[in-house]
């Protein structure tokens, strides 16, 4: 599945038009599935139709067609100056009799459904005027709402703040981006030709489909030495203080992802119950004689970083580097080393490396994750809600995740488990998307049973679990299809 940009989208429909494609279709489908799924939604509840002079304001006008004609009652309040399909829509509706009043008096009480077909993807500058304050009071109303492709506004502010939204064709990235403001999610099918969205230049939306191939065999013939070893190196002691915590998050999230041994390098006096790892305590950043296929470096490691990082670089295996090893000297030796690394940095790292302000990355994370894996050469993880996964020009957007997940030491575990895909045999890019799926998904399903107050260590252990829906075909589709 392709993530569009809005620009990508009305490409879409305009390709269609130029195949011959009735574009009213797509306007009587859109209409009639929004219909079908306020049905599910709120049943008899009467609504309160909002619609723009545009094709979202077209596909409101058949929803409120569709929904009169089902004996929900209806009021809707719409913009003058409709041209083409939406002037079609307009008109089917009057032949029903129903009224049409202008915008200018729109109005509602307890009880009703709003529905928002103001602008969907057709904005490109903030809202002001009416349209401006029809979403404040919308926001402030306290009633239910039903935005269409896209609550309007997105995404500029103000905007529209939707119990549900319903994107039509195809997911855009301001459903992603701005998940917060899109309520649920749903997607329906509107007959668009589906050849016009595969689109291999657009970012991919991680897919249970898509990632359910990637997971590694597991034969009844393994063992402890064949599903992949893991080093994970990582921890500061000094100033009287002793960082251990991550780094042992990072073996925990390994084991739980299927690695069959990991190797803990870490400061002497380390705890480990209940950990059942190979454990290398040291004094000093330094690296071990161990057979492993794959490190995981950096977490924890305080002052120590750079050189966990300098000393993983000398055993020449995939690596993933977090946290404290993410410095743009280190990035740059293991390009020209030709070391293959997954960098996992939030925000502030990310801006860090690129030489951007955290605000700049958080604006545009797609942009920054493919300037970042561009200017190194490598796998970027750049964690956030999304977490956005670059290699080169390839962009992969995952779905997967909630805000529980903000909590200390999940990104250690995240390392952990994408490290582990990569020593049993995954390619960096593959590993990251499949363990930063899974993790999320451990993260929602933990959520599910516990709500905020999550710990890392219980997202851990729910990978095992994630793992097992996602090979079983039970993995749970964040986005519920209409």
């Amino acid at each position: 599945m392709r993530l569009f940009t809005p620009e990508a989208m009305r490409e879409a429909d305009q390709k269609a038009a130029a195949l011959g494609y009735p574009t009213l279709l797509l306007m009587e489908w859109a209409g009639m599935k929004a219909a079908r799924l306020y049905r599910k939604l709120f049943g008899q509840a009467p609504a309160v139709v909002l619609a723009g002079k545009g094709n979202n304001g077209g596909d409101g006008l058949v929803l409120a067609r569709h929904l009169h004609l089902e004996g929900v009652a209806v009021r809707v309040y719409a913009a003058e100056g409709q041209e083409g399909d939406a002037l079609l829509a307009r008109q089917a509706l009057a032949a029903h009799g129903l009224e049409i009043r202008p915008l200018e008096e729109a109005s509602w009480k307890g009880g009703e459904v709003l529905v928002d077909a103001l602008f969907g993807t057709g904005l490109k500058r903030p809202l002001e005027g009416l349209y401006a304050g029809l979403v404040e009071r919308m926001n402030t109303s306290g009633l239910p709402i039903l935005a269409l492709d896209l609550p309007s506004g997105l995404p500029y502010a103000p905007h529209v703040r939707a119990t549900a939204t319903l994107a039509f064709a195809a997911l855009k990235t301001p459903h992603l981006l701005n998940r917060e403001a899109c309520g649920q999610l749903y997607l329906a099918e509107i007959g668009l030709p589906r050849h016009l969205l595969q689109r291999e230049d657009l970012p991919e939306v991680a897919t249970p489909e898509a990632l359910r191939p990637l997971l590694p065999p597991r034969p009844l013939t393994a063992h402890k030495g064949s599903v992949g070893r893991v080093g994970v190196l990582g921890g500061y002691r000094g100033e009287g203080l002793r960082y251990a915590g991550a780094p042992l998050l990072a073996a925990l999230g390994a084991y739980r992802m299927g690695a069959g041994l990991v190797h803990l390098v870490a400061p002497e006096g380390t705890p480990l119950e209940p950990l059942e790892a190979v454990f290398h305590p040291v004094n000093a950043p330094s690296l071990p004689p161990m057979r492993v296929e794959a490190l995981a470096v950096g977490m924890g490691g305080g002052a120590w970083g750079r050189a966990w990082a300098l000393e993983a670089l000398q055993a020449h295996l995939p690596t993933v580097l977090d946290a404290d090893a993410l410095h743009p000297e280190v990035v740059e030796l293991y390009r020209r080393a030709g070391v293959r690394a997954v960098l996992t940095p939030h925000a502030g790292e990310a801006g860090r490396l690129l030489g951007l302000p955290p605000e700049g990355v958080a604006k545009d994370p797609l942009g920054a994750a493919r300037a970042l894996a561009e200017a190194t050469g490598q796998v970027v993880v750049l964690k956030g809600n999304p977490t956005v996964v670059a290699e080169g020009g390839r962009l992969s957007v995952n779905p997967t995740g909630n805000p529980a997940l903000a909590t200390g030491g999940t990104g250690d575990v995240l390392s952990g488990a994408i490290a582990a895909l990569m020593a049993a045999g995954l390619a960096p890019f593959d590993a990251a998307r499949l363990g930063v799926y899974l993790h999320g998904l451990a993260g929602d399903l933990r959520a599910g049973e516990k709500g905020v107050g999550l710990l890392a260590r219980e997202v851990a252990e729910a990978l095992p679990r994630a793992r097992r829906l996602l090979e079983g075909g039970q993995a749970p589709w964040p986005f519920s299809r209409v």
